[in-house]
């Protein structure tokens, strides 16, 4: 999938499950002292970036991406959203050495993580980063979400994560890892781990149809030759006509963690 196209597929997330990120938002947002300095590791299009900066007006945020065309995207809204004064966008390699960042007040690393070659050196990394008393807020998923609500397209939509969670596990992603044991091995306290089962149904956002197109589209991506002919035809069908659906529903896990610097 290009990178718009994967831009507007965050962007369209943080829209349709605006309830999610508005409640964990408003959760970190109640741990951090006035005027916090807050580091969005692999911000992507700024959807924490700039959540977290309208729901604190006196936060400074620091958005880290390896992409510039994401960060690029992430100026362009923090411009029309007012507040490109309180955030600057870092260009890094997570991976690497981090430049100075610090000291921070919360680590926000939304989905991110398991994109992290070592993510116990990232999470390392992000306690140096931190003041004595600061916070990680982690966030990861176990999949993409489901949409399909018929028992053949659940299912579908079911061998399809399943196939990409094993093309993830073989590039090295980390995904559904142990994230309270890698916090606490890079010195973190973890103070609460939240696991969140959403399920939305109609009437749903009008924005749905076209996130799930995206995701199917993604799903779909990359998978010849590890789904059946007949598999792929019926994702590649169901993507193009996903729009004109009005039985969608939006399936989706995410599990936060909140992890303190002694």
């Amino acid at each position: 999938m290009a990178h718009s196209h994967l831009g507007e597929m965050l962007d369209l997330d943080a829209d349709v499950l605006h309830e999610f990120h508005h409640e964990v938002i408003a959760w970190a947002g109640s741990l951090v002292p006035d005027r916090p300095r807050i580091i969005d590791v692999g911000a992507g299009t700024g959807t924490g970036t700039l959540a977290l900066a309208r729901h604190l007006p006196d936060a400074e945020v620091i958005a880290v991406d390896l992409s510039d065309e994401m960060l690029e995207h992430l100026r362009h809204k923090t411009q029309a959203s007012g507040v490109a004064d309180r955030i600057r966008t870092v260009r890094a390699d997570l991976d690497q050495p981090w430049p100075d960042l610090g000291p921070a007040d919360l680590v926000w690393a939304s989905a991110s993580l398991h994109h992290m070659a070592d993510p116990v050196r990232t999470l390392a990394q992000a306690l140096a980063a931190l003041r004595p008393g600061g916070i990680l807020v982690a966030t990861e998923l176990d999949s993409l979400p489901r949409f399909l609500p018929d028992d053949a397209g659940a299912a579908l939509e079911e061998r399809g994560n399943a196939a990409i969670a094993e093309i993830r596990a073989e590039a090295g992603m980390h995904i559904g890892q142990d994230w309270t044991a890698h916090c606490t091995k890079a010195g973190f306290t973890v103070e609460a781990q939240r696991h969140f089962d959403i399920a939305l149904r109609a009437p749903l956002p009008p924005a749905t149809g076209r996130y799930a197109q995206l995701c199917l589209q993604r799903l779909r991506h990359g998978l010849d030759g590890r789904l059946g002919a007949d598999d792929l035809a019926a994702l590649d069908t169901l993507a193009a006509g996903v729009l004109d659906r009005d039985d969608l529903t939006v399936r989706a896990t995410r599990t936060v963690w909140l992890a303190r610097r002694p």
